[in-house]
């Protein structure tokens, strides 16, 4: 099975992106998605968490408040890294489980940070979602309704637009319309099709 790691900086449309190749049949693991359900109540990751930062992380009914923990981690490296630290194993091991369940041609590992945690190296193939910096930050403010330092904050946790682009198999540029995105991800749809028999016919890509 051929797996596709899309990655791609804040605001430039990833789920977009996702969507439409969940349209075409292509199962879709999301990591955001495995990060949201490893902190469920009652998960020891969110035990460890309040351990570490406090009931202060937590909303009155329980649940993680992210905006109150993206807060803390943005503005202290080393809390940072510890978050990281208690979040990365799990997803990672929910992430190959899923991928251990699954028998198709290829898949789509949706990871923001693909290229900055190293699990580049779970992938085949990198594709880049990209856009413009000036409509990242449009997109973030629209969305999220976050000030320009925290939008700041969070590009500079990020690697480059270049870093990011020069690591890249495939891009598609996110910065047109609904129609030109579409077009493009059937176009890959069908390279990654045809790399996939490759891989079940040589045994490698």
């Amino acid at each position: 099975m051929l797996v596709i790691g899309l990655t791609g900086g804040i605001g430039c449309g990833k789920s977009t992106i996702t969507d439409l190749f969940a349209e075409l049949g292509t199962p879709i693991i999301d990591a955001d998605q495995v990060a949201r359900e490893v902190v469920e109540p009652g998960q020891p990751a969110l035990q460890e968490i309040v351990s570490r930062f406090g009931q202060g992380v937590l909303e009155p009914n329980g649940h993680l408040d992210p905006a109150r923990l993206r807060t803390i981690v943005f503005d202290d490296e080393k809390a940072r890294h510890d978050l990281e630290a208690i979040l990365h194993p799990r997803i990672l091991i929910s992430i190959e489980q899923q991928l251990n369940r699954l028998d198709c041609p290829y898949v789509i590992l949706s990871i923001p940070l693909l290229l900055e945690t190293g699990q580049y190296r779970m992938v085949h193939r990198i594709l880049v979602v990209d856009c413009p910096r000036d409509l990242q930050i449009a997109r973030v403010r629209a969305r999220d309704g976050i000030g320009p330092d925290q939008i700041q904050a969070i590009l500079a946790s990020q690697c480059s637009r270049q870093e990011r682009l020069a690591a890249a198999d495939e891009v598609i540029d996110n910065s047109g319309g609904y129609l030109e995105s579409k077009s493009q991800v059937l176009t890959l749809h069908r390279k990654y099709l045809d790399l996939s028999g490759q891989i079940l016919e040589n045994g490698r890509i």
